[in-house]
């Protein structure tokens, strides 16, 4: 290693020592080292060909906090703000999100080619994705609740926040915020939830997911075949064709969720009959 590098065996110790401390197994052997096992943590180099783009930190505010500043500096599409624990980490409606240590919490900077009024149809992409992985890589049957959480057996598994800036005939960005119960314990959170580990009965590599996901989403976002990704979200919905209360800063609407408009609007039938197209606001199912 030390002639491949042009390095001194010390020089290739010390940094061998720097990976033990950040939790990487390896043991020394006659003929070299060994790499044992590697820890679940989200460094930059855990992603080949990203490693520019993946901004990892064990405890940070909150990765939408410093996704929005990256994406302000003119940071290139799919950069990702992850972290092990957030302190500051937040929901719709800026609910506080418990970000315990094992979850898997990031912000996606996107750049997609829409307008400020379809801006949002990215977060459908993303809750699509992550569903659909659950299913393919878990065996997880995951449903989604408009607008933006993820259930399996009507408990949130994840959920999604979204920040959009823009002028006025296109987006400059759309960030994606996403916490998902990985590894973590959701027994102390006091509310109806689900963990990838609980239900698969042990843990699973965060990063395996996220790689997955970050390629999937991408990829999905330079198709850009919105039409096709609100028809698979549809299929996988437990919000329609069923009563739900929709819950906005001004006031509660009560009816039964019967479809999507192509921006993503929930189109909800009121007793009196009439149709209501809902944008934004807190979803719950009667």
């Amino acid at each position: 290693m030390g002639a491949l590098l042009g390095v001194s065996r010390v020089a290739v110790f010390k940094q061998i020592d720097r990976l033990r401390e950040l939790g990487y197994a390896i043991t020394a052997t006659g003929s070299g080292y060994r790499l044992n096992r590697e820890p679940d943590a989200l460094f930059s180099w855990a992603f080949p060909g990203r490693e520019g783009r993946i901004h990892y930190f064990p405890e940070i505010g909150s990765t939408m906090e410093t996704a929005r500043r990256l994406a302000r500096e003119g940071c290139p599409p799919f950069t990702v703000v992850a972290a092990d624990i957030q302190t500051r980490g937040r929901g719709r409606l800026d609910r506080t999100w418990d970000s315990g240590k094992g979850g898997l919490y990031f912000t996606v900077v996107t750049r997609p080619r829409l307008t400020p009024d379809t801006g949002h149809l990215v977060l459908f992409a993303a809750s699509w994705i992550v569903a659909a992985l659950f299913a393919e890589m878990y065996g997880i049957d995951a449903r989604l609740k408009w607008p933006n959480d993820v259930l399996v057996e009507g408990k949130k598994i994840a959920g999604m926040l979204s920040e959009m800036e823009a002028e006025v005939d296109r987006v400059r960005h759309a960030n994606i915020g996403i916490g998902i119960n990985m590894n973590n314990d959701v027994s102390r959170l006091g509310v109806p939830a689900a963990s990838v580990k609980a239900l698969v009965g042990k843990p699973v590599l965060r990063r395996d997911f996220l790689a997955r996901f970050l390629d999937a989403f991408e990829g999905c976002l330079d198709e850009g075949n919105f039409p096709a990704i609100l028809k698979q979200w549809k299929d996988r919905s437990e919000t329609l064709s069923r009563p739900v209360r929709i819950v906005t800063v001004r006031e509660t609407i009560e009816g039964i969720a019967e479809d999507l408009d192509d921006d993503g609007a929930l189109r909800l039938r009121q007793k009196n009959g009439e149709i209501r197209r809902i944008v934004y606001g807190d979803c719950f199912h009667a």
